[in-house]
């Protein structure tokens, strides 16, 4: 049962990465280059007014930038602390930076269809506008200039290219200093690092420069954005293939009414809440929940709580100060279910919503692999154009390195655990050994064994069966040290195909630029 489950789970994640992954190419691809050639100081002056204006100015510049959850957050209170309005930057530009951006739209129309696209835009807009609207009539204003004060006397470290929290301290595997024209710049990943020193080359659209910038700029985002990726893929396949369909119906099971869509939107943003993932990353999870039952208005309202996670309303608490980011929690909590019961009732009007659990459709398996197969090569030279063929092959290796010494680590800690087990069950074994010499003699049959454990005391009888039992556990862990000891062969042999494949992969990249280079 248990093998089925984990099969079924490794079936869905592999089927999912298969199916969104050209879409996922191509959005991430889009966003750098409109990143890169759509610039900040092109709309920051102009998001200083609350009203209706410079709202959508706001949400334009939000759709044109990084999908990262993380990374819009930190965007925003730039723009905020810079004087950006509440409404525009609070708002409008960080709803749409992680709900409105094209990578999010694509792998919604591969995984769910076309009419969830439709759904999710129309949606994002009516969300905006609550939060809009929130900010003009409902938060007060003083409450915002509190909040712009806070940020500006409690300033952090921040990464040069995203504007993203750092910690000057903390590990440098998860930062990178540079020293840039004297003076230390902080950065959140190697790919921003790569796109702040692209930047000074500048380049207009149809410049190789140009677009190495914004290769360095997709990179950035593949960086920041892909641990959330990959939790939602294994999330969905495992809750998919564990958890039964009659939980889910018991869960969605009030559907029929408009407090059944409500409280169903509400309990999906309390999923979305406990995800921890962005917008991109909560779409797998997304479709298990459409497939068990949740209504379409409620897959919306769950994608749309990406921004108010826990360690995001953390952030705001660090920028904002508590009372902010408890009216943006709220805020935005409000605005999900909101948007999600609005375009559920506006979608079942226009009698597009899809029969309940059905999805995708949208690009037959012929095309997918065509597309796979055509922006595979497209993601290769972007990370060879941003770090280069020395660092990928540097990368590969410590890939494969790491892949062996941490299925070897396995193994030892397996075995370890094995030999913990195994000697305190026999060491009981001993122990219980003695007991059961008093029960029978050496030279007793099993007839007499039984007859005198019948004969004996209560306290005898527990003892001796006691022993047998943990003969038996005995028998089974000898059992399975012999099967450990087979798997660490066999983990040995994958850690150095591994290796092997890491150098192998290396070699090819290696020849294959240098004949590109040849042919220049």
């Amino acid at each position: 049962m248990y093998i089925d489950t984990l099969a079924r789970a490794v079936e869905l994640v592999a089927e999912m990465t298969w199916d969104t992954w050209w879409a996922l190419v191509l959005g991430l691809t889009i966003s750098g280059a409109v990143e890169v050639f759509v610039g900040e100081e092109q709309l920051t002056g102009l998001l200083g007014g609350d009203g209706w204006r410079e709202a959508s100015l706001g949400a334009a510049f939000g759709v044109a930038s990084s999908s990262c959850s993380y990374s819009a957050v930190g965007t925003t209170k730039t723009l905020f602390k810079k004087g950006a309005s509440g409404a525009a930057s609070l708002g409008a530009f960080m709803f749409a930076s992680t709900d409105l951006v094209v990578e999010l739209g694509l792998v919604l129309w591969v995984l769910l269809g076309w009419q969830f696209v439709v759904g999710e835009y129309l949606g994002g807009v009516v969300a905006v506008a609550v939060m809009v609207l929130l900010f003009r009539h409902v938060i007060p204003e003083s409450w915002v200039e509190a909040a712009r004060e806070h940020v500006r006397t409690h300033d952090e470290s921040v990464c040069a290219t995203c504007d993203m929290t750092v910690e000057p301290g903390a590990d440098p595997d998860e930062i990178v200093v540079e020293d840039v024209d004297g003076r230390t710049e902080y950065f959140c990943c190697s790919g921003c690092l790569q796109v702040y020193r692209s930047t000074g080359d500048g380049g207009a659209l149809f410049s190789r420069a140009g677009w190495t910038s914004a290769a360095s700029a997709t990179m950035k985002d593949w960086e920041m954005i892909g641990r959330d990726l990959v939790l939602g893929f294994v999330i969905a396949g495992v809750v998919g293939a564990a958890v039964p369909e009659t939980w889910w119906t018991a869960l969605f099971g009030t559907q029929g009414t408009f407090e059944g869509v409500v409280i169903n939107a509400t309990i999906a943003v309390l999923i979305g809440v406990l995800t921890f993932m962005c917008s991109v990353g909560n779409v797998p999870f997304a479709l298990v929940l459409w497939r068990n039952g949740l209504p379409f208005g409620g897959v919306l309202a769950f994608i749309y709580a990406d921004l108010i996670i826990p360690p995001l309303v953390n952030l705001y608490r660090r920028y904002y100060g508590t009372r902010m980011a408890a009216t943006l929690f709220v805020s935005l909590f409000f605005a999900a279910v909101v948007a999600g019961v609005v375009v559920h009732y506006l979608v079942t009007w226009a009698g597009i919503v899809p029969s309940q659990g059905v999805v995708g459709g949208t690009i037959s398996n012929e095309y997918t692999t065509v597309l796979n197969l055509v922006f595979t090569p497209v993601f290769a030279g972007q990370v060879l154009a941003t770090y280069g063929l020395d660092a990928v092959e540097e990368k590969l290796r410590d890939w494969a390195g790491e892949v062996y010494y941490a299925l070897l680590l396995a193994w030892v800690g397996l075995s370890m655990g094995f030999l913990a087990v195994a000697g305190a069950l026999y060491w009981l074994r001993d122990r219980l050994s003695s007991l059961h010499a008093s029960l029978t003699t050496a030279d007793a049959g099993d007839d007499d064994l039984d007859r005198d454990a019948e004969q004996s005391t209560p306290r005898r009888r527990a003892e001796y069966y006691a022993w047998l039992v943990v003969l038996g556990f005995s028998q089974v862990v000898r059992t399975a040290w012999r099967a450990a000891v087979g798997l660490g062969d066999a983990v040995q042999r994958l850690g150095a195909g591994a290796w092997s494949l890491g150098r192998t992969v290396a070699t090819a990249i290696r020849r294959t630029w240098i004949h590109v280079r040849s042919w220049r």
